[in-house]
């Protein structure tokens, strides 16, 4: 195999190996045609097809928003059920990403795409045939379990292509493209209510899928690699050794011991950001072929919620993103009752907050990178994945401030100007720190980073519910002002976990690493 320097980084289990031959990670077994050695054109196809179809999840939760009333009107319903149809969905978009994720690390990337987005057309095309309020919440439901596999596997599409010293930039890029839909989506839905009626929302949404469907189908590669993937290699050691354990029975013996072992001395050290073992021969993963039928979502989830530092971290995003949904959702309200805007307009202000967080998102994950390669050369070129976190710090004291400005200036209904100002900021700030621990949460998990992610997506769609579900309330009775103090009040709370992960979470993640080896051991 060629030497890769510039792809691949080596790992020494101590000083006394430096003489012995380089043992490649988990994360650099040898694979054929290796997504890490793509050309540059080849890899920014991929980044461009999973981008445009990220945007479908940020605006399935916001292109419907302007069109409320005229819906309410059209099929006799309730504020009620319309409020149902927009938390449900972000609900589904929130938990059933457990499910997608454990597929792909079976059956592969490109199968999840393709039959998430059939979901998704076929959800758009019905509800936009739909005549009763019914049956335009089940056919949410529907598109909102299509739309939630890309965002999730697409960050793991992500890892597949990308070293972890390049996340944070490409993490940075890709999530700016999920946060056009919430930036766009209120202008673009409000234009066509206004112009071709509600229905065309989920037309517009329904071609825009079959569009993806087809960029999928014919221009993607698909980038999984199962000798790459624990989640995997994990089944695929319960299937060899109950395949071993019926041979011996039969007297046959096809797969040696020495396959299904695990040799201690080929485990690499977790010092460095990467390191991770291969756990199972390529001569033994290509005699058992795994099926639908071995997917099962609870494991490798539980094997990721397991660890301290994944639970705070997720914690901290799911806090994000719920003050950002929270502010989308209110900031709409507000613009409406007190400014007398309509849908467009509405959408003009809130492109603020977009701007601010696409800005937030490419340039925080170009910082986090660069604070990661520079903390790695002052620790003699050994990485860990807190060492990103290291990068949210210059942020930390500006998104309480923002917040509360933001909070202060729609309570006193000054001029929209300085909501746009204070949208920006506060889009900018959050985004900027959530780019990291998305990146982070990716590198803390290697050989799960598709589980990882889908597990950030349960937090983000639970906490973005309550939030949704408590925001009105609350904006009626204490204001924009002492709502959004008391964010301002949680995003301070979600700094500290962050630097708590920062400066415990290795030692919480090498604990749980051990912990797991020992339980492997054990069986």
């Amino acid at each position: 195999m060629k030497s890769q320097d510039t792809n691949t980084q080596t790992h020494l289990s101590s000083p006394k190996s430096s003489n012995e031959p380089i043992k490649l990670d988990i994360e650099h077994a040898v694979v054929e045609n290796d997504p890490r050695i793509w050309s540059d054109t080849k890899k920014n196809a991929v980044v461009f097809i999973i981008s445009g179809a990220s945007v479908i999840t940020g605006l399935c939760a916001n292109i419907q928003n302007p069109a409320n009333a005229q819906i309410k009107q059209q099929l006799h319903t309730s504020s009620g059920n319309i409020s149902l149809s927009l938390s449900l969905s972000i609900l589904i978009q929130g938990s059933f990403p457990m499910i997608w994720s454990a597929i792909s690390e079976i059956k592969g990337r490109k199968t999840v795409y393709l039959f998430s987005l059939v979901l998704f057309t076929l959800g758009s095309a019905i509800v936009a045939v739909s005549r009763t309020i019914g049956f335009v919440i089940g056919m949410r439901i529907l598109q909102s379990i299509g739309a939630s596999a890309v965002l999730t596997i697409g960050a793991a599409t992500l890892a597949d292509i990308y070293e972890p010293h390049q996340r944070g930039k490409m993490m940075g890029i890709y999530y700016s493209a999920p946060l056009v839909g919430p930036s766009l989506g209120s202008i673009i839905g409000g234009a066509l209510t206004q112009g071709l009626g509600w229905r065309a929302i989920f037309w517009f949404l329904a071609i825009w899928g079959g569009v993806m469907f087809l960029a999928f189908l014919f221009s993607f590669k698909d980038t999984f690699r199962k000798e790459r993937s624990m989640t995997y290699q994990d089944v695929l050691k319960r299937r060899l050794r109950e395949q071993q354990l019926s041979e011996v029975k039969d007297g046959s013996r096809n797969i040696s011991e020495k396959e299904l072992q695990v040799n201690d001395e080929d485990q690499t050290s977790s010092n460095d950001i990467e390191a991770q073992p291969t756990v199972i021969p390529p001569s033994a993963i290509r005699e058992v072929q795994l099926s639908i039928a071995d997917v099962n979502p609870f494991s490798s989830y539980l094997s990721v919620m397991s660890r301290k530092n994944n639970i705070a971290i997720l914690i901290a995003s799911g806090l994000i993103y719920a003050s950002t949904f929270s502010i989308m959702y209110t900031c709409a309200r507000t613009l409406s009752m007190y400014y007398n805007y309509d849908a467009l307009k509405t959408g003009l202000v809130l492109l603020a907050y977009g701007i601010g967080s696409i800005s937030g998102s490419m340039l925080g994950g170009r910082w986090s990178d660069r604070t990661l390669a520079r903390l790695k050369a002052a620790n003699g070129g050994i990485s860990f994945p807190e060492m990103r976190l290291e990068s949210t710090k210059v942020a930390m004291v500006w998104l309480p401030l923002s917040v509360i400005g933001y909070a202060w200036v729609c309570q006193e209904r000054v001029n929209v100007a300085a909501m746009c100002v204070m949208l920006f900021l506060a889009g900018f700030l959050s985004i900027w720190i959530y780019a990291s621990t998305l990146a982070y949460i990716v590198d803390a998990n290697t050989g799960r980073s598709s589980t990882a992610v889908a597990a950030n997506g349960s937090f983000r769609g639970l906490f973005a519910f309550v939030a949704t579900e408590i925001a009105v309330p609350l904006q009626d009775s204490i204001g924009d002002g002492g709502l959004y103090t008391l964010w301002a009040g949680l995003m301070v709370i979600t700094n500290c976990i962050i630097l708590l992960v920062l400066y415990k979470g290795r030692k919480w993640r090498e604990a749980s690493a051990e912990r797991e080896k020992r339980k492997l051991d054990g069986k």
